[in-house]
């Protein structure tokens, strides 16, 4: 017996005991009276309870229709257009939650530096390492630096003063050099093919210019 029919079988009881009370008490008619009074006012309130989630269900809907008007409206005005990501990955979604997020968007945005907790600006100077490193010239620095970094990660690790937590890794100097080689090594190899593609668009010119001139 589930619970809806233990309440049942229960205000069944009661109402038999009840009943059986007034009968001995010489006024059963005043007692079923009563009771078909209380079932009125019951069937009432379970009335008045359906309309008022009808109401509720339809009001959801006008707004759920409302809102969808809206939205067609102001697409076709444009003003939704030219909007700042608009066809571009929204920065941070689907990224790991970072419970100081308005702090690092607040410095990333006004670029501000050497403010804030260690997290913060050890997150922050995480994110613009691999571009500090490209633009040092040796693997010594590049070892320096990333061995500067994870130091000063496991520091902040270890720190008593209270503030958001350090989730910044360390990087494998190894493999960050390694890294700093493949990026050159692209960046060169880039280099080189603007540099032919430029040299040949200036032979083609001159070509078309001999031509021009008849001199071709």
């Amino acid at each position: 017996m589930n619970s809806r029919a233990a309440r049942e079988y229960e205000r069944r009881m009661q109402r038999a005991a009840e009943y059986r009370a007034a009968r001995e008490s010489g006024d059963p008619q005043g007692y079923l009276a009563q009771l078909r009074k209380e079932e009125a006012e019951a069937s009432q309130s379970r009335q008045v309870s359906d309309d008022e989630a009808l109401a509720a269900r339809a009001r959801l809907k006008d707004n759920a229709a409302r809102a969808d008007f809206l939205v067609r409206e102001a697409m076709a005005r444009g003003d939704w257009d030219n909007l700042k990501y608009a066809g571009k990955p929204i920065p941070g979604l689907g990224e790991a939650h970072d419970p100081d997020w308005w702090v690092t968007g607040l410095i990333e945005r006004e670029n501000l530096t050497g403010l804030g907790p260690k997290a913060i600006l050890l997150r922050t100077e995480d994110a613009g390492l691999d571009n500090r490193l490209d633009h040092v010239y040796t693997e010594k620095q590049v070892r320096d630096i990333v061995e500067d970094f994870n130091q000063r990660v496991i520091e902040a690790r270890r720190q008593l003063l209270g503030g958001p937590p350090v989730i910044t890794k360390v990087r494998d100097v190894d493999g960050e050099v390694e890294r700093w080689h493949q990026r050159r090594t692209a960046k060169a190899a880039q280099t080189a093919r603007d540099e032919d593609a430029t040299a040949e668009e200036a032979e083609r010119r001159s070509w078309w210019k001999r031509v021009w001139k008849g001199t071709g």
